[in-house]
């Protein structure tokens, strides 16, 4: 049996622009509570602050950083709401890469 290699790399496969975006959106979400976060808001339409601190179980302080990193980077947008802030995906197919590292976590 015989076996063709292919020599072409990532940066040439997708660009070198977008390889760069994407290493941006994985180091943005690079971190257990944003990973979290990012699967809260995938499993729903949005979610308020409020709400992801029960859910989360952590300060509004630490959430607050993490999600200001996430739409920064472009990971998330935010509207307001009266007093209330709801944070949705704004890259909904970056879930894809969530489901991904849930499937894989048993064998690492």
């Amino acid at each position: 049996m015989t076996f063709i290699l292919d020599t072409e790399v990532l940066h040439e496969r997708v660009g070198s622009a977008k390889l760069i975006r994407a290493s941006e959106l994985l180091r943005a979400a690079a971190h257990p509570i944003r990973l979290d976060i990012l699967d809260a808001l995938g499993r729903r339409e949005r979610l308020c602050n409020r709400d992801l601190e029960a859910m989360l179980g952590i300060e509004q302080a630490i959430l607050s950083q993490h999600l200001t990193l996430m739409r920064d980077e472009g990971l998330l947008i935010c509207t307001k709401e009266g007093k209330y802030t709801y944070w949705q995906l704004k890259r909904p197919e970056f879930m894809r890469i969530v489901g991904c590292l849930e499937n894989c976590c048993d064998t690492l």
